[in-house]
Order: structure tokens, then sequence, then C-alpha cells
């Protein structure tokens, strides 16, 4: 698809990715990685004894999946992508939070397709991250890539 093809799309949905469970294992990664251990990310029975009554995957990490959930969706790839990079984001906004155990997939809609120079081409999407089986989504927001092609 070209970035024209594409900007033709504004203002629909344009993929869902598949669904991935957010285990205790990746939480515990991510926490090492980041830093945060908070107990009620990586402590199985002191969160037992919260509200959420388990473990829940930071937010931040809900965040940073969309990537992956990008790369595993059916959302339409560009033709001849040399490089695309995250510019950024508007309106982040945690919902719901998400128990470790559970699944998640995002939803794209695509909100804004401009050339800004020649070959250059920016994307902003509205990104809902959904959890399996409840009613608030655990993020939403819209995204910025820029794409070279």
């Amino acid at each position: 698809m070209t970035p024209q093809d594409l900007a033709a799309k504004v203002g629909e949905n344009i993929g869902t990715s598949e669904w991935v469970e957010m285990t205790q294992d990746k939480v515990n990664m991510f926490a090492d990685a980041t830093g945060d251990h908070q107990f009620i990310h990586i402590d199985e029975e002191k969160a037992k004894l919260t509200p959420f009554g388990g473990t829940i995957v930071h937010g931040f990490m809900t965040l940073s999946m969309i990537p992956y959930l990008s790369a595993n969706s059916d959302i339409p790839k560009i033709d001849n992508v040399k490089m695309g990079v995250n510019y950024g984001g508007n309106k982040t906004r945690f919902i719901a939070p998400v128990r470790v155990g559970k699944r998640i997939r995002g939803h794209w809609k695509l909100v804004e397709m401009i050339e800004k120079r020649p070959g250059q081409w920016q994307q902003t999407a509205e990104i809902t991250i959904e959890i399996e089986g409840e009613d608030k989504p655990a993020l939403m927001c819209e995204w910025i890539t820029q794409f070279f092609v």
C-alpha cells in the first residue's frame, strides 16, 4: 500500500492486533528493565491484599506494547518503508489496570496521514488497548509515527 492509499483511510478503523497474554515473567522483566519494583507489580502475595486482588501490569509496560501489537496486527503496511520511528504521543490515558494473566490487544483508527516533506510521512493513529473480558480499555492514546519511503 502506498502512503497516499493509507491517507485515503483517514477516519477509518485500520486494524486490530492479535491477543497477547501479559504474564508475571514479562512484568518482572519490565520491572527489572525500568527499576520500577512497586509491590503491586511484582509481589503476588502482597498484591492479593489490594483491591486488584493480584499483581497488575505497569501502565508504561502496556503503552510499550504498541510496537509489538502493531507488528502482530492486520494494519495495512506501507510499501518500501526504509525506516519508521516513534515521534510521540498525545492524550495518553491509562483507563483501567491490566491484571497479570489477562490478554490485551490493540485497535487502530487513522486520525491523520500527512506528507511532511518528500518521502517523509507522519501518521497519527488513535490506539485503544482492550483487555479481554473487561468493559473498560487499559489505555487510549493518539500515537504518532513517521515513515520514510
